[in-house]
């Protein structure tokens, strides 16, 4: 088979197996297929024939190019999994990755916004328009929840209960959770639901929660592409990411003492390790108080 045939293979086998997202089996394929390309080029070998040496000089030339060692660390990491899966399939007798180390990693802290910069984006789309009215919601739904914005954005009416003010997610792997919505965050959704919703639809019929003004559901990259728009409107100009309000929530819970337990169960991660990170940016945000308000700081 050919480099793209084993790659295809090796997605779908990820998606049997483990149930990983369109975007998660998307990255996995890029970056194999990136590997793919180098080891042509550069080595004459094909992927399921690259012996260490040779990824060991792929990897070199990724950070000669001014690749960061996370991205080289996650391209190690697909490399892995695909020979792995290689072994299983008798595609190759050895797997040339075991005795290639892992670049060495700092501990990036996630990038959020204060909480006066996430009051300053809420409040940034117009209301008069029945898209900015949806915007507002769905931003508030962000904050409230920590939802992922594949998550929010493949939301329908049928996954929330007004009554009990909970939203029933699916996040990776299919799992399920109950987060709550808040008090505030509901009171918009209803008032969404009673107009601006139907406004939108115009009696069309649609699964998804929020929908465009063409009565289909929004996609990631669209609701991405607003979420910048209304960072702009709002004076903000640090980098943002599709995750900036899911660390926003994660981080202002911390700040305010909530236990990392329930922030790991809110957040939908399997391992607790994950959520450990905002114990650093709490660290982070007292040192930096304690060294702007104390006179020895």
């Amino acid at each position: 088979m050919s480099d793209s045939e084993d790659i295809e293979h090796f997605a779908d086998a990820l998606w049997m197996e483990r149930g990983l997202s369109r975007n998660s089996l998307s990255a996995y394929q890029s970056d194999l297929r990136h590997a793919a390309r180098w080891l042509q080029e550069h080595e004459r070998t094909s992927l399921r024939q690259a012996r260490r040496q040779q990824l060991l000089a792929y990897l070199a030339a990724l950070a000669q190019s001014g690749s960061s060692a996370r991205t080289g660390a996650r391209r190690l990491s697909a490399l892995r999994q695909f020979f792995q899966h290689a072994l299983r399939e008798g595609w190759v007798e050895q797997d040339p990755t075991l005795e290639v180390a892992f670049p060495r990693l700092g501990r990036p802290l996630p990038k959020s916004l204060t909480e006066a910069e996430v009051e300053a984006l809420l409040e940034a789309p117009e209301l008069e328009s029945a898209e900015g009215f949806r915007d507002r919601v769905m931003l508030e739904l962000l904050y409230a929840t920590g939802l992922r914005v594949t998550e929010l954005v493949n939301l329908r009416p049928d996954q929330v209960s007004l009554s009990q003010g909970v939203v029933r997610v699916t996040g990776k792997g299919g799992k399920e959770r109950l987060v709550p919505l808040g008090d505030e965050a509901q009171r918009w959704l209803v008032d969404f639901l009673r107009g601006p919703r139907q406004e939108l639809l115009k009696g069309r019929p649609c699964d998804a929660l929020f929908p465009t003004r063409r009565g289909s559901g929004m996609t990631r990259q669209a609701f991405w592409y607003r979420i910048k728009k209304h960072a702009l409107t709002a004076g903000i100009h640090k980098h943002l990411s599709p995750h900036t309000l899911r660390h926003a929530f994660a981080t202002h819970l911390v700040n305010h003492g909530a236990d990392l337990r329930v922030v790991q169960l809110l957040l939908g991660h399997s391992d607790l390790s994950t959520t450990q990170i905002y114990t650093h940016v709490a660290r982070a945000r007292l040192k930096a108080l304690h060294a702007e308000h104390h006179p020895r700081g």
